[in-house]
């Protein structure tokens, strides 16, 4: 088993941008392992995690349902947004500067074939993370991601989620809202679930700001110790 885990931290970058860069390093790991099978090899398959922030972005996955977004072309153009129908599972999201958007791209025989295991380590990295600054935050049944105030009329969303799987091979993750501006979420029904608000940890913690660096080195310590990884920072894409 690989567990080394490759970190790269790709700042701001366009949505088109990384999903292709994305796409590039999901099927050279599915290439090799296909490879591998094909001619009896056993060679290693790598293992990657990229930290992003994009430009205002919304996202459709899949199963999602496109009425989910209720404004049209125009206003997210005069609102300096772009939309795009992705391969993920999950429904509607929006991304956006002051979000930490997180993509494993884990070959998951390294650590466990297991998706269902998969989403719930991810969720409890936030959870954790969360946890030290104060906020409890839990799962809420039947919806993924990470939640607080669960199965109260104050429920709201403070980290999305949505992956894509084959051959055990992951792309796609998480967006935490960190410092993230929430006017963005008015303009779709987050994830298809209507009546559930979403917030931020700024404002959570009643802060203009909150480091993210900060934060994303809590999530991979974290991660480091769920995956049980060895991680290894590239400064460079």
């Amino acid at each position: 088993m690989n567990k080394k885990v490759l970190v790269q931290d790709l700042g701001l970058k366009d949505y088109k941008e990384t999903w292709d860069y994305q796409e590039q390093l999901f099927k050279g790991t599915l290439d090799l392992k296909i490879r591998n099978r094909r001619e009896a090899l056993d060679l290693e398959t790598p293992n990657h995690f990229l930290y992003v922030e994009h430009p205002h972005v919304y996202t459709l996955g899949k199963s999602g349902d496109i009425s989910n977004l209720l404004v049209d072309e125009k206003v997210l153009a005069a609102k300096g947004a772009t939309f795009y129908k992705i391969n993920r599972g999950g429904d509607i999201t929006y991304h956006g500067p002051g979000q930490i958007v997180g993509y494993p791209i884990l070959d998951l025989d390294n650590f466990f074939t297991d998706i269902h295991k998969y989403l719930r380590f991810l969720e409890e990295m936030v959870i954790l993370t969360l946890a030290e600054y104060g906020i409890k935050s839990e799962r809420s049944p039947g919806e993924t991601g990470v939640w607080l105030d669960v199965g109260t009329p104050f429920a709201r969303k403070i980290c999305a989620m949505g992956v894509r799987a084959s051959r055990w091979v992951t792309m796609h993750g998480f967006a935490l809202n960190v410092n993230a501006d929430l006017g963005y979420f008015d303009m779709m029904i987050p994830c298809g679930i209507k009546g559930k608000a979403v917030t931020s940890l700024n404002v959570e913690l009643g802060k203009k700001e909150v480091d993210l660096v900060e934060v994303k080195q809590k999530l991979l310590k974290h991660f480091q110790v769920l995956f049980e990884a060895a991680i290894i920072e590239k400064t460079e894409a």
